[in-house]
């Protein structure tokens, strides 16, 4: 008992030891939860169904509308990575599972933003009936099913890559399955999970306008935020506010990007397995403040105490006898799948059966066969804006990947162009199209991949840097260059970390689509054809049978790709690629 005090009660001398870092460190935190609570407060008011809540387009609200936001996203990304830490552990570690866990994720990831809006708005309304939380949760939904599939997809991936020398090193030191997961496979997926988390917050940024300002069954929703502040802007033609709202979003970036993300890379430089005393390591201001502070170092002792604790004994002790032989074991184990196979299967045919028949009523089949036409067309512009973005950011992120001192300029450059929402560039877009009369079916299809071919970059990145350096050094001595050092390489090094980019990518680009293929600036609206804007135009009628036929065909069209392209293309990425 008095070791276990000794963990966690500070000494004396931690108190008498406080510096002027400590101050620093005690009002920001102060600050930050002041900010907090305002802003929790402000999302539990009084609300009506069909109430207006006004939307001021004057530049002092601005800091309280950036305040909202981010608390949405803050509380999106909490469930995101809590997501990522079990569902994708899940179904890395359980063949069953992921035989159900990466078909719900192709899925989920399918359905457009506005898709989910749609459903749940009215949902959570009826679930806080009286009280702006419940607009406020359909919101942070939105922003999290924004997020949350390409972090489950990369932390899956990245534990099924963890090579096989590290896996025996584990079983040589019998190490138990839970130290395992913290003390190799999580510090290993640590680098791919925190830029594709950066790309997820990024992710959430572009599709932050539709879910605080909700158009759906002829009425729209507004929450106070920089999403609705940049909606009112663009309906109003008002471009000093759109001058506001960039200026606006381009400090909070940098804010979060200097108090957040550069410390975690700057601190997940010691997961790399060559550290290299010759490459200049990333480094951070503010890590750097945090680790001369006092608190710091006694919370940090704190923690270490904890996980001490939690990861002892280190050695596994001996296991217990199995209940049952073998054949038992395997007899249940088919039994059980089997058994949720099939009730999988028969709840998705009777759900499809269910949406087919609700459809069927109301949609002629002529209007069917178009929405499929219109699903070819929006797959076409989704597969050759991956393959144009492919080709440009491929050999940028290499690049980048491969020289750490130009990837700490460059990388908080990427972060803020990454992190800016697309959409407030379709006005200018829009300009150019009608002045200069472009065919917008052709020069709005860029817009679907402006917001989302950043996980390409980002992904490649992260491949790229993680390459072992003496396969570096080995390929430099044996005068491997030009296509064969790309062949034999890179390819394969980063292939893995590609996949898991594009895919997202791809899924991103189909949501993007909605908002793409519909060009609104004040009364003028420019539609190009594609399935996104036959869901966004019945989105905001409110429309539930077509609604609900173009998320059907979007997901089908999703799913089926993922399904014959990108899962064999993983099981590659795993079989032959992986770093072993």
């Amino acid at each position: 008992m008095a070791d276990t005090q000794h963990y966690f009660q500070p000494k004396q001398k931690f108190v008498r030891s406080l510096n002027m870092w400590d101050i620093v460190i005690l009002l920001l935190f102060f600050g930050i939860l002041a900010m907090m609570g305002w802003g929790l407060q402000q999302m539990t008011l009084p609300y009506q169904a069909g109430e207006t809540i006004s939307i001021e387009l004057t530049p002092n609200v601005l800091p309280g509308y950036a305040i909202h936001t981010l608390i949405r996203m803050g509380i999106a990304l909490f469930f995101s990575l809590l997501f990522t830490f079990t569902i994708g552990t899940l179904a890395a570690k359980s063949r069953t599972a992921e035989k159900f866990i990466l078909p719900f994720i192709d899925i989920m990831q399918s359905v457009p933003v506005l898709g989910f809006l749609s459903i749940t708005v009215l949902l959570f309304i009826r679930m806080f009936p009286g009280n702006q939380l419940g607009p406020e949760c359909a919101a942070i939904f939105a922003i999290f099913t924004s997020q949350v599939w390409n972090m489950a997809l990369s932390f899956y991936q990245s534990l099924r890559t963890v090579p096989k020398d590290l896996r025996e090193a584990a079983r040589m030191y019998h190490l138990t399955g839970w130290q395992k997961f913290w003390r190799l496979e999580v510090p290993y997926a640590t680098p791919g999970l925190l830029w594709n988390t950066m790309m997820s917050l990024s992710a959430g940024w572009f599709f932050v306008v539709a879910s605080e300002a909700i158009s759906v069954s002829n009425q729209t929703i507004t929450l106070p935020g920089l999403g609705s502040y940049i909606s009112l802007a663009t309906q109003q033609s008002n471009y000093q506010a759109i001058a506001y709202a960039i200026l606006t979003m381009l400090i909070v970036i940098i804010i979060y990007d200097q108090l957040v993300f550069r410390p975690l890379i700057a601190w997940s430089e010691k997961f790399k397995l060559e550290p290299n005393e010759e490459i200049e390591v990333s480094s951070s201001w503010f890590l750097n403040l945090l680790q001369r502070a006092t608190l710091t170092k006694l919370y940090v002792k704190l923690f270490e105490n904890i996980k001490e604790l939690l990861l002892i004994p280190k050695y596994r002790k001996k296991s217990l006898p199995k209940p049952f032989s073998p054949k038992v074991r395997h007899a249940l184990s088919v039994t059980v799948v089997t058994f949720s196979q099939g009730l999988l299967l028969f709840s998705v045919v009777a759900s499809a059966v269910m949406v087919a028949h609700y459809i069927y009523n109301e949609v002629t089949l002529s209007e069917i066969q178009r929405v499929f036409y219109l699903g070819l067309i929006t797959t076409l512009k989704v597969t050759i804006l991956i393959i144009i973005s492919s080709i440009i950011w491929v050999p940028v992120g290499v690049w980048i990947g491969l020289n750490p001192r130009i990837s700490k300029r460059i990388q908080p450059l990427v972060q803020i162009f990454a992190a800016f929402p697309a959409n407030l560039l379709y006005p200018v877009v829009f300009m150019l199209i009608t002045t200069y009369s472009l065919n917008v079916e052709i020069w709005s299809a860029p817009l679907m991949i402006l917001g989302t071919q950043w996980y390409i970059l980002f992904n490649v990145i992260a491949g790229a840097s993680t390459i072992p350096l003496e396969i570096r050094y080995a390929a430099k001595n044996y005068g491997i260059k030009g296509w064969l050092w790309w062949r034999k390489l890179i390819f394969p090094a980063i292939f893995p970390f590609y996949v898991t980019g594009a895919m997202t990518a791809a899924g991103g680009c189909w949501n993007a689509s909605i908002v793409a293929d519909v060009v609104m600036w004040g009364d003028t609206t420019l539609k190009a054809t594609g399935l996104g804007g036959y869901i966004e135009q019945f989105t905001r009628e409110g429309d539930f049978p077509r609604i609900a036929l173009g998320i059907g065909v979007m997901c089908l069209f999703v799913t089926l790709i993922n399904r014959l392209i990108w899962r064999r293309l993983y099981d590659l990425a795993e079989t032959r690629y992986s770093v072993n």
